[in-house]
């Protein structure tokens, strides 16, 4: 309710008696009024006027945003947020960017995704080297709206991968993913979208075809992406599905050769963990059995995850400042998954069609935890690079990753998972991306960082 104020007026002054006051009174109140707008002026100039500056108005994009919305409230009823085991992260924007005379706040990696009538920059038949389980059109994804959203950063923009400038930059160049199957599917991504210039040449492959090397003859250009799911030194006895038949055993003070003897001959690098640390593992440190992570009955310390990842950064940090090969490197954060009423083992989905919007999702408590860990670790080896002169990038994915439930493989990971019984219950994949699908916009976020670094932190 909205009170009613009133305001008792004082009794009409004679003017004739009083003109005078009102000449001093009036001559005063328009001195005063020049004098702060003078002295306001003066300060605002002095500080650069440190104003938001509004995105630009998309009155189409709005609209959808709001049917999109609506879509999702109707969703949460059948699909609701997992809020249990999570909790809130802030996600402060602390880079700066120059637009016209004013200098504002700038973070990449805060904003929305916002509606993209162009739609994907390629389709699974263009392109060649998406993996089975990532084909989700080929597998029978009946619906495409994932396709058609972009990642919006607040208060900057952020240009469209240009794949024949990347070559450009690259020739005679190397460039490594190294990480798990996530570095796998991103490589995989820039593969497609860097096809529309050219196809590359795929020129090595491990055993199980997890490392691979591809070359791009017009630009002597290497990409390779190098599995190494730990980054540290392990010993893994699981087969390709996730199935286990004993305990990783986990080397917290050794780094994994397999990328560690390429890091010299590599000029670019995106490097990144997360995942596997949640598994039961088994550490190991000074050559002798210092814990573990979830390994009941083994009458061992449990250590937890936490301890082991901040442990095998540490470490690939450590190594990265402290090597006198100098390459630019990036460090992506840890990727949410979207697993609903479940886990990728006991029956969890992730059926969402839309984006959330800000505030409509929580992060979980070991994501916030591993970014937490991610972030602090990043920020020493920062501090200890710049004094050498590193280029040291962090592509912090983890939010806009967030907010994409809507783009995993889900079912879909198989092919035609339901064409003999609409009712089978088979694995779902909501960590992976599909392809074409959300994690295309890494690369434009990559693009940006490589171009105009020196913008961001």
């Amino acid at each position: 309710m909205v009170k009613e104020m009133r305001v008792q007026s004082n009794p009409i002054l004679s003017f004739h008696k009083n003109s005078h006051v009102f000449v001093k009174f009036a001559v005063c109140f328009v001195l005063v009024g020049l004098a702060f707008r003078l002295l306001f002026s003066d300060s605002a100039l002095s500080i650069g006027l440190n104003l938001p500056v509004e995105p630009p108005s998309l009155a189409a994009a709005d609209q959808q945003e709001t049917e999109s919305s609506s879509s999702s409230a109707s969703d949460s009823s059948l699909f609701p947020v997992q809020t249990q085991n999570s909790t809130v992260v802030d996600f402060p924007g602390n880079n700066s960017q120059t637009y016209g005379n004013f200098a504002v706040k700038c973070d990449l990696f805060t904003g929305d995704w916002v509606p993209d009538p162009s739609g994907p920059r390629y389709t699974n038949e263009s392109c060649h080297v998406v993996e089975s389980h990532q084909n989700c059109m080929k597998n029978g994804r009946p619906d495409s709206e994932y396709f058609y959203w972009r990642w919006n950063p607040r208060d900057c923009e952020l240009p469209k991968f240009n794949p024949q400038s990347f070559l450009g930059t690259m020739r005679n160049k190397s460039w490594a993913f190294i990480g798990d199957s996530i570095s796998r599917n991103h490589v995989q991504s820039l593969l497609c979208v860097l096809s529309q210039v050219e196809q590359a040449v795929e020129v090595y492959h491990d055993k199980e075809y997890r490392s691979k090397r591809w070359f791009f003859p017009s630009y002597n250009f290497t990409l390779s992406v190098i599995w190494t799911p730990f980054l540290v030194k392990a010993g893994i006895f699981e087969d390709m599905n996730g199935v286990s038949t004993s305990e990783i055993q986990l080397h917290l003070d050794e780094l994994d050769k397999t990328w560690t003897d390429q890091y010299s001959s590599l000029d670019y690098v995106v490097i990144a963990g997360g995942k596997w640390f949640l598994k039961t593992a088994i550490y190991h440190e000074s050559n002798t059995v210092s814990g573990c992570h979830y390994c009941p009955g083994k009458n061992l310390t449990e250590l937890g995850f936490e301890y082991a990842y901040r442990s095998a950064l540490r470490l690939v940090f450590n190594f990265i400042t402290r090597s006198d090969h100098k390459a630019f490197v990036f460090f992506r954060t840890t990727t949410p998954d979207h697993f609903e009423n479940g886990e990728w083992f006991s029956g969890g989905y992730c059926n969402r069609s839309v984006p959330f919007k800000e505030g409509e999702v929580d992060i979980k408590d070991v994501d916030a935890a591993m970014r937490n860990i991610e972030l602090e670790e990043f920020e020493k080896a920062t501090a200890e690079g710049s004094e050498k002169g590193l280029n040291f990038k962090l592509l912090d994915t983890t939010y806009l990753s967030l907010l994409r439930p809507d783009g995993h493989p889900g079912p879909y990971r198989q092919f035609q998972p339901f064409a003999k019984d609409k009712n089978a219950k088979v694995q779902n994949d909501c960590l992976h991306w599909c392809l074409p699908g959300p994690i295309d916009s890494w690369n434009d976020l990559v693009m940006e960082l490589l171009v105009n670094g020196g913008k961001y932190r």
